[in-house]
């Protein structure tokens, strides 16, 4: 699967954003803010892949704030080094290659359904994260509805892998979006998520649904306490 991910790099922006409408800067940002991401932090994103998050970040984190990404993918962070001027490093969300208490925030989008395990996941990014910490993952739902389901099933795994197939002349790039619809009808559910969350350590855990179809899921690492 990774190497369907390292041949799909050089198109991935432009066949996900055929998923989100051209509308994905704008959502990522308003979800980053409204989870807590402020100005100042040093944050570390992880599945950084061509950088759409983590462009996010830094336009909210500022000059006094620093970002890391970190992928497993060498395409992805190819991309990404051309179009970001943040540290990047090959690595896996289950086995962060950071010390403890290493950041402020941590922030995944759309790459949990990816992971190996949630639990050795969200350890990590406990490890990671600095005393009262945060933790913001994007993510997908699950359409609720039979119809809903049926629509999403017809545009992402029917119209998007065509359209993408269509705009980059590649067939691994319609592969990964009928690869990316198969990992959306098996999603995980909320509750088995934020359940791990906090089976790992995470207080004030919640998710947020968006046009029923986006997930934000927060928690934050306890603080020490004084």
């Amino acid at each position: 699967m990774r190497r369907l991910f390292d041949d799909t790099a050089c198109h991935y922006d432009r066949i996900t954003g055929l998923m989100a409408f051209g509308s994905g800067a704008w959502y990522r940002r308003n979800a980053l803010q409204r989870g807590g991401l402020q100005e100042g932090m040093k944050v570390l994103d992880v599945a950084v892949g061509t950088g759409a998050v983590a462009r996010a970040v830094v336009g909210i984190v500022g000059a006094s704030g620093g970002v890391v990404g970190v992928d497993p993918s060498t395409g992805m962070l190819a991309q990404a080094r051309r179009k970001l001027g943040i540290p990047l490093v090959q690595g896996v969300a289950e086995c962060l290659p950071f010390g403890d208490g290493a950041f402020d925030a941590l922030t995944m989008g759309y790459a949990l359904r990816h992971v190996s395990g949630l639990s050795p996941t969200f350890a990590e990014y406990f490890r990671v994260l600095r005393p009262g910490g945060l933790l913001i993952v994007l993510d997908f739902a699950r359409p609720n509805s039979r119809i809903g389901l049926g629509l999403g099933r017809f545009y992402l795994n029917g119209v998007v892998p065509w359209m993408s197939r269509l705009s980059s002349g590649s067939r691994e790039a319609e592969l990964l979006m009928h690869y990316c619809w198969d990992t959306l009808e098996t999603l995980v559910p909320a509750e088995t998520i934020l359940a791990a969350m906090g089976g790992c350590g995470f207080q004030d855990t919640r998710r947020v649904r968006w046009f029923g179809v986006l997930s934000e899921y927060v928690g934050r690492k306890p603080a020490l306490a004084s």
